[in-house]
């Protein structure tokens, strides 16, 4: 079959199940070989190939409302919906979204990139239905990583209380983006290996190969219920919801995935149906990833499964400096300490994680937990790291708030990911964070231009007794000399370079301003440039230096205008009775949609050729 000729659905009613198992190796294939040429979310989608199909041959999309959870794992569902012939532009600028896009397809009815939101949703949908009197399926498709977070547990209390008609898949790999942890990751374990589920498994089985009611399925595994009670969960919420719990059943199965899905249709009230599955199946390299590596690629050799595009020996990403930054300070400082939300390998924190495992705490998929998490131990004398994706930092703006800035404690919240991010589009842009921050008292918020700057700013940071944000961007850096660490004044600016009649002054931060540097030092450009690395607090005194030249003053953001630097100059300017000629360059009044990070800004006319055609045609019009 060509995947590109799908147009919806409905052509999985008439397959049997050797023809299905024939598309879902076609599917991986398929998959394996695009993402190879795009880069994306490899191993989640590879690990729900058969799932999908059956959710798609069982219910009828759009009429029944599939919601995924996270739409990175929604690729099988965007071939099956009939967008196969669009992958080639996968997140791309203005091509296939990664995620879920309403805009895209009716059967896109939900969109998200933050995990543990689709039940809520769901159960939006199912009141809805409800209240119109209309007769529909919904069904949440949910991560075991992302059913312990804070979102899913609640909608799972409000789905009890209200005792909707709702089907809760819960896609069990034993994974995150790594491998999940805690006591919902345990109870998943014992749920596969205890001998009351392996017994109640294999009456499963024979009760599957001759059953033909759904009730009769629904009455096998109802038994689990009981088991898992009794035996597994014994007290546990699970077993005292009022959500009847079937499973776990193979994932990779489609006579098992039939029967029961089939079987659920046709039940009252909620249910939980608890699927195990490989996460990257059918790809050795995917298969054997432990550590996430594979969840989210660049562009790779299908044959090696080594990336294409190969960094430099004199670089490392952003993520790793700054974590590998705080392990040397943390060997002489046994204070500190590192907290991430599920995202170990993605902020770099692999080896403190091995090497202090004892100072280490990956919280899972809970931002706001691990938020206060850090605000506690910082009141108990420990110097916490927040390693925080710029994205997710977003989720936790209540316990920074209210237990980081407010209790005023020494907590360094590492922003990662900060700025434009490129491919994973508008959900994940990190171009919020300033803006939310830069409101609360006490808060400290800066971004260094370079390696070393920004390991002054962590030295400085955890030797502070108050809340401090550092901001780093997607990509990687040119490594310095591990020079001897320094403080550096809070508030400070500095002038890059030594004008003294230029003709136009920029201000930005982060690697971007020595962007700003290289192209006027390389150009003899008359243009005094000045590196803004507090974003909070300002430099007040050079400010009042830099008005006093009398010409315009440019600032240059990669994040929203609104609450950003400039709006913070903007205010100072106005209650000091300042008058300049300020030109504000950054992101409008807009979400920013997916596609390189090169493509985006120039889209959004904030790369450096349409910044410095401004300032040119500014100085001319002069």
């Amino acid at each position: 079959m060509d995947l590109k000729n799908i147009r919806n659905p409905q052509f999985l009613k008439a397959l049997n199940e050797k023809q299905l198992e024939a598309l879902a190796q076609s599917i991986r294939e398929f998959l394996i070989h695009q993402i190879a040429e795009t880069g994306g979310h490899l191993s989640s989608n590879l690990g729900i190939v058969e799932l999908t199909i059956a959710l798609h041959k069982v219910f009828d999309s759009p009429s029944d409302k599939l919601v995924f959870d996270v739409g990175h794992q929604t690729y099988v569902h965007k071939i099956l919906t009939g967008r196969a012939d669009q992958f080639e532009s996968l997140r791309q600028h203005q091509g296939l979204s990664g995620f879920q896009k309403r805009s895209e397809s009716s059967h896109d009815v939900w969109e998200a990139g933050h995990a543990s939101t689709a039940l809520s949703a769901a159960l939006a949908f199912a009141v809805t239905r409800d209240l119109n009197q209309k007769d529909y399926h919904v069904v949440a498709i949910i991560g075991d990583g992302a059913f312990g977070g804070g979102m899913t547990l609640e909608a799972i209390n409000h789905l009890a209380s209200l005792n909707k008609r709702l089907i809760l898949i819960l896609n069990d790999n034993n994974m995150s983006i790594s491998a999940t942890s805690g006591p919902i990751s345990k109870l998943f374990d014992t749920l596969r290996t205890s001998d009351s589920y392996v017994s109640v498994k294999s009456d499963l089985k024979k009760s599957l190969s001759h059953l033909k009611q759904g009730d009769r399925v629904i009455k096998s595994l109802s038994n689990i219920k009981g088991v898992v009670k009794k035996t597994v969960i014994k007290q546990s919420y699970l077993s005292e919801l009022g959500v009847d719990y079937f499973g776990p059943i193979d994932g990779h199965n489609f006579k098992e995935l039939l029967h029961v899905l089939e079987a659920v249709r046709h039940k009252d009230g909620p249910v939980i149906v608890h699927v195990q599955t490989k996460k990257g199946k059918g790809y050795h390299p995917t298969e054997s990833d432990f550590n996430g590596s594979w969840h989210g690629v660049s562009s790779f050799d299908v044959d090696t499964g080594r990336p294409k595009a190969k960094v430099p020996d004199n670089y490392l990403n952003w993520s790793s400096c700054v974590a590998n930054t705080v392990l040397e300070l943390a060997e002489s400082d046994q204070r500190i300490v590192a907290i991430t939300p599920a995202m170990t390998i993605g902020s770099g924190l692999e080896e403190f994680r091995n090497k202090y495992p004892d100072r280490f705490f990956d919280t899972g998929i809970t931002e706001e937990h691990a938020a206060t998490f850090a605000a506690g131990l910082a009141l108990s004398g420990k110097r916490p790291f927040l390693a925080l994706y710029s994205t997710f930092l977003q989720r936790a703006y209540d316990q920074i708030n209210h237990d980081i800035t407010r209790l005023n404690v020494p907590v360094l919240i590492g922003v990662d990911r900060s700025g434009i991010v490129g491919e994973d589009g508008d959900t994940h842009q990190g171009v919020f964070d300033v803006g939310i921050l830069r409101p609360l008292p006490n808060i400290i918020i800066a971004q260094g231009k370079d390696y070393q700057e920004t390991r002054n700013l962590i030295y400085t940071a955890l030797h502070l007794d108050g809340p401090f944000a550092l901001r780093y961007p997607r990509g990687s850096t040119l490594i310095g000399a591990n020079a001897a660490f320094e403080m550096i004044e809070v508030g400070s600016w500095d002038n890059l370079n030594q004008i003294k009649q230029p003709k136009a002054i920029i201000i930005g931060y982060g690697p971007q301003i020595e962007k700003v540097l290289q192209k006027v030092l390389v150009n003899d450009l008359p243009y005094l440039v000045v590196n803004a690395r507090f974003i909070k607090p300002l430099d007040k005194v050079l400010l009042k230096t830099l008005v006093n030249y009398q010409v315009p003053i440019f600032t240059y953001e990669e994040e929203m205008l609104s609450g950003g630097l400039s709006s913070a100059i903007l205010e100072y300017f106005n209650d000091e009775k300042l008058t300049a000629q300020l030109i504000r360059v950054g992101i409008k009044d807009q979400y920013v949609e997916h596609g390189s990070i090169a493509e985006l800004k120039k889209a959004l006319a904030i790369d450096l050729n349409s910044f410095f055609s401004l300032i040119n045609d500014y100085i001319m019009e002069e």
